[in-house]
């Protein structure tokens, strides 16, 4: 039994359709902000101040690993009704919230470790989803950009594990732009319409892995081609990528690179 903490994104429904073929039995506790999963009967709607609620959910269902997959948001923490564990455990994941909404997670992560539920990774049913190095598209990075992405690289080695930041778009050896809290959508729709950048999306240096993935869909290419981007980089093995062939398909189209490094 495999408990699936899903929040909102593509991502978190196309992990249950993978458990579901596997014929996996799952149990959901439905983080969505529109209870997304409330038709699956093996749904369940836990407000995030509930650890006590969750925790005994997960040890009924003898569920011995959990996943999160989906965008959990940082919760409204003044309107949350909490259990007793939920106020003995709440206010480490308040602090975490200012940092931003991957800290949230690590924080759950660390309190269900300590009641001995161990989390495994988003994409352990899904190993499909995260492509190895190599170049996916007919056009590849010219020299000069290159040096862009090796410019990128060397930031992401830098900045904190907790940092919310997990693209950049380099131009000329330069960073012209770095996502906010708001996402990597936000962070595009602020530059010029011919940017002529490269998108970077890469897990940062001592990331936990396990979530919170570098992750692009078909959207993310459109966004590219709108703001005339001319490629995407990701991390070998540290990546979702969603929609790979309608990805691929629309890159070659519209002479956008594909590198994975």
């Amino acid at each position: 039994m495999i408990g699936l903490f899903l929040g909102d994104t593509d991502f978190s429904q196309v992990v249950l359709n993978k458990i579901k073929k596997l014929k996996k039995k799952y149990f959901i506790i439905d983080f969505s902000k529109d209870n997304k999963f409330k038709k699956d009967k093996n749904s369940y709607r836990i407000s995030i101040g509930k650890f006590g609620k969750i925790i005994k959910l997960i040890k009924e269902k003898q569920s011995k690993k959990v996943l999160f997959a989906g965008k959990i948001a940082k919760p409204n923490f003044a309107s949350l009704r909490l259990d007793l564990k939920g106020i003995y455990y709440m206010p480490s994941v308040i602090s975490a919230a200012k940092i931003g909404d991957a800290a949230i997670i690590k924080s759950i992560i660390k309190i269900l470790a300590n009641e001995g539920i161990q989390v495994i990774s988003s994409i352990f049913f899904n190993p499909e989803l995260s492509l190895k190095k190599g170049n996916y598209s007919k056009i590849k990075p010219s020299k000069k950009e290159i040096v862009s992405i090796n410019k990128g690289k060397t930031y992401f080695n830098k900045i904190d594990n907790l940092d919310h930041i997990q693209a950049l778009v380099v131009k000329d050896g330069k960073i012209i732009a770095k996502e906010g809290r708001e996402g990597t959508k936000n962070m595009l729709s602020k530059l010029k319409l011919k940017s002529d950048g490269i998108l970077i999306k890469l897990p940062k240096r001592k990331q936990d892995l396990r979530i919170d993935l570098p992750t692009i869909g078909l959207q993310t290419l459109k966004d590219i081609k709108k703001y005339g981007l001319k490629g995407l980089v990701l991390k070998s093995k540290k990546n979702i990528f969603l929609d790979k062939k309608k990805v691929i398909s629309f890159a070659n189209k519209n002479n956008i690179f594909i590198n994975i490094i």
